[in-house]
């Protein structure tokens, strides 16, 4: 089939029907094909919320570029010493890389390249994919511990790349003696938009300086309250704590320093659940310890939800924030926002409002 002999109508409605990956391949036929690709695909990439690069080994990482769960392109160090392919060579962005067509039950272009290369190879494609579908596009970078059984801290290969968020799934082991490792590790990489973390037990504390405590959004599953200490630390917009052991001290200390401005200005949202144990008991007195104020019992308090940064996994696909219907409620002396506050069982949920306390009541009006 020739594209160029089809009228302009007929070649859009092709085009629009091919899969990302036939594109991808398609936009190296000539200059012209990628511009006719571009053009005719514009209102259509706009559409896309995010590409997904998704990273997994340690010495030989195996990298997915996804959109809406399906991988368009493969990235990978290694092949099968068994597997025989034909090999083609592609120039992308000034870099002849070698690609081959993956085995599966659809067409998927996979780039092969050595482990010293992967820096420029990533790059280079990179580059390729902004131009192709523009930086409107959120691109994601996730980075996956599977080295769970392994003593050694797991370094996941993290690019130097423009344009990209980063997450990561870690997995630190009882007894985690890591820490200076660990903590280089965060202060060399960007911020990263998500951290998903297990903390069994570690030989020492999370520096409170660490980056690790600017992520935009932290879920943790951890034994000790203090490590990490996030009710103290956390700079950035959403978290979700699960730990063995919960003190209401320390619930009373987060809900102060946020109404006193003193800390955890970016927080939209917080869930703080313990494992061991419930809260309802002293619900009273931990509404009495952060003053907090209540809502006339006849009226319907609003339900405070938000999109998640990511989800509880670092993954892309947004859902929103567990909702909070709360009659109580507290607000920060410094700007006078609102923030819900809701204690069930043994959860404790903080939900802040981009509203005055004016404004947060004329809403049950």
């Amino acid at each position: 089939m020739i594209l160029s002999k089809y009228p302009s109508v007929v070649q859009q409605e092709i085009l629009y029907h091919m899969e990302l990956s036939d594109l991808f391949l398609l936009s190296f036929v000539s200059k012209n094909m990628k511009k006719l690709i571009k053009s005719s695909q514009m209102g259509r990439f706009r559409m896309m919320d995010s590409i997904e690069y998704d990273s997994d080994g340690i010495e030989q990482p195996w990298i997915h570029a996804f959109y809406r769960h399906k991988s368009f392109l493969q990235m990978n160090t290694f092949e099968s010493e068994d597997a025989k392919y034909e090999y083609f060579q592609l120039n992308v962005s000034g870099k002849t890389i070698n690609f081959r067509i993956s085995d599966r039950e659809y067409i998927l272009p996979v780039a092969v390249f050595d482990l010293c290369d992967i820096e420029v190879v990533i790059k280079s494609i990179h580059s390729y994919l902004i131009d192709f579908f523009g930086e409107s596009v959120q691109y994601n970078w996730k980075a996956e511990d599977t080295e769970k059984e392994s003593e050694e801290l797991f370094i996941p290969y993290i690019p130097k790349l423009n344009n990209v968020s980063f997450s990561i799934n870690l997995f630190l082991e009882d007894e985690f003696a890591g820490m200076k490792k660990l903590e280089n590790f965060f202060a060399s990489n960007p911020v990263f938009k998500c951290i998903d973390i297990t903390v069994m037990t570690t030989t020492g504390p999370f520096n409170p300086e660490s980056k690790f405590y600017q992520a935009e959004s932290i879920r943790t599953e951890q034994e000790e309250l203090s490590c990490p200490d996030i009710l103290r630390h956390f700079q950035g917009r959403q978290a979700t704590v699960t730990c063995e052991k919960g003190e209401l001290f320390d619930l009373i200390v987060l809900v102060n320093r946020w109404k006193s401005g003193e800390a955890f200005q970016k927080m939209e949202y917080l869930e703080f659940r313990k494992l061991s144990g419930v809260f309802l008991p002293n619900q009273n007195k931990v509404l009495n310890e952060i003053a907090a104020k209540h809502i006339d019992p006849t009226k319907k308090p609003p339900t405070h939800t938000l999109p998640k940064v990511y989800d509880g996994y670092c993954s892309p696909y947004l859902s929103n924030t567990y909702p909070i219907v709360s009659h109580t409620y507290v607000v920060r002396e410094s700007d006078n926002r609102v923030a819900s506050v809701q204690i069930e069982q043994n959860t404790l949920r903080f939900g802040v409002w981009d509203k005055t306390e004016e404004e947060f009541l004329r809403m049950m009006d």
